[in-house]
């Protein structure tokens, strides 16, 4: 069974535009109350959403499809995408949603679902959930109507995990941190979390008007962090992006801190107390190869997954690893929580340094980048790469010149109309060159 409306990570595209259109959310609620209801007399669905102004709209359809499919439909209002993982377990929900189009400017808006264990869902469970919006299926089905009701504790309840998930007797005392939340939904949650162990915490960014979400600000534009940090010589920063499932940090000089660099420190410190099985970490196929050979050295072995944080943990669970992540900033602490969450992953990063008693530049420092260029190319349509001959032969070239010193990686986004073009190489010169030729070559063509 093929997907059509669900991608990467689940279905995103622009507000008011099919599929994302309260239509089509009604029907998908529907057909969710079909799909997870089975043998159940009233399934319930937990929802939550960022702070898009389109958001709204399409919680109450899709809650409101979920109640026409007999089920009940909790609003947990605006929360962080991991929030929902949470409080689905928590509330015994058959399944959980979240309305977020994650770093997507605000025009863009999306729908993805959690299993009962708080996992995203596969793609042959996507799959088999979209089968059952053929018409002959919902228009068979006449459950008794279920009820739609406000969850006003939710965001009590999610603070209440995340400080469950520190060590005990951490404190943040005397630590200055500054936060950007991107207009996002981190804003009900990190500066609050972060005060109540002990942080000093200056906020940016946290007057969501509904089209700010991550408008030069958040992790997608982490240069206002970056200068506050240097300006309040706060010891370090956090920046969400809009669901608040990643993060990316500033060290105290102002510098930033990737997904590759937080995971590492974070594996080299679990190595060193035994709390990293088999030595093991799964990144993806973006992150730097500077990042893996330093692991290498310290005997901790990186394996590659698919980009994509479905694809992390179920690399994860399949080599029995227990961190995992992106150089975006998802990054998975699976002992904890079974999806990326921004603040558990900062939580973790400062409890190391309070640990180690050491900076954040300190620990963060530990590999040496090799030289990385990523050129997203804006496109009209989708094509098979491979089969345009002058982009084939801008990629092969690109490789035959690097000679096994770097690598070229050219992939569709699977949220946006854009395809990204990684390229590694010994220096920098060389791979703005060779990344701009491959983007030069894919915008000739497909325009």
């Amino acid at each position: 069974m093929k997907r059509h409306l669900f991608g990467t990570d689940g279905i995103r595209g622009t507000a008011g535009l099919d599929p994302v259109t309260p239509e089509v959310f009604f029907s998908l609620g529907k057909a969710a109350a079909l799909y997870f209801g089975k043998g159940k007399p009233r399934p319930r669905l937990l929802i939550g959403r960022d702070t898009r102004e389109s958001g709204r709209a399409l919680d109450n359809a899709l809650a409101a499809g979920f109640a026409a499919g007999g089920g009940e439909a909790l609003k947990a209002g605006v929360l962080p995408t991991p929030a929902i993982a949470v409080l689905t377990r928590r509330y015994k929900a058959q399944a959980g949603a979240v309305l977020s189009a994650s770093h997507n400017p605000f025009e863009d808006n999306g729908l993805k679902f959690f299993s009962p264990a708080g996992e995203k869902l596969t793609d042959a469970q996507e799959a088999e959930l979209e089968s059952l919006l053929a018409p002959s299926a919902l228009g068979s089905a006449r459950p008794p109507l279920g009820l739609v009701r406000d969850l006003p504790e939710a965001a009590d309840a999610y603070r209440h995990f995340v400080l469950s998930t520190v060590p005990k007797g951490l404190t943040l005392k005397g630590m200055k941190l500054v936060v950007d939340c991107g207009h996002g939904a981190s804003g009900v949650s990190t500066p609050e979390v972060l005060r109540g162990l002990g942080a000093t915490v200056h906020v940016l960014h946290n007057e969501p008007d509904g089209r700010n979400i991550n408008r030069a600000s958040g992790s997608t534009h982490p240069q206002a962090l970056l200068k506050a940090v240097r300006r309040l010589r706060a010891h370090a920063g956090l920046a969400h992006d809009g669901d608040a499932d990643r993060v990316l940090m500033a060290d105290e000089k102002g510098r930033l801190v990737d997904g590759d660099r937080m995971m590492g420190l974070c594996a080299l410190h679990m190595a060193a107390h035994g709390g990293l099985p088999r030595r093991l970490l799964v990144a993806t196929v973006m992150s730097n190869l500077g990042f893996e050979k330093a692991l290498g050295v310290r005997g901790i072995t990186v394996l590659r997954a698919a980009v994509g944080d479905r694809y992390v943990l179920a690399m994860m669970k399949e080599r029995g690893a227990v961190l995992g992540g992106e150089q975006s900033g998802h990054v998975i602490f699976s002992r904890l929580l079974p999806t990326g969450d921004g603040l558990v992953t900062a939580l973790q990063v400062l409890s190391v340094m309070k640990r180690e008693r050491k900076t954040l530049s300190e620990l963060a420092g530990f590999f040496t980048e090799v030289p990385q260029l990523l050129v997203n190319v804006k496109v009209a349509g989708r094509a098979d790469l491979a089969s345009i001959e002058p982009v084939a032969g801008a990629m092969a070239a690109a490789e035959l010149e690097l000679e096994g010193q770097g690598r070229v990686l050219v992939r569709w986004s699977g949220t946006e109309p854009k395809v990204r073009v990684m390229v590694e190489g010994p220096s920098l010169p060389q791979v703005e060159r060779l990344a701009h030729g491959i983007a030069r070559e894919i915008q000739k063509a497909l325009g």
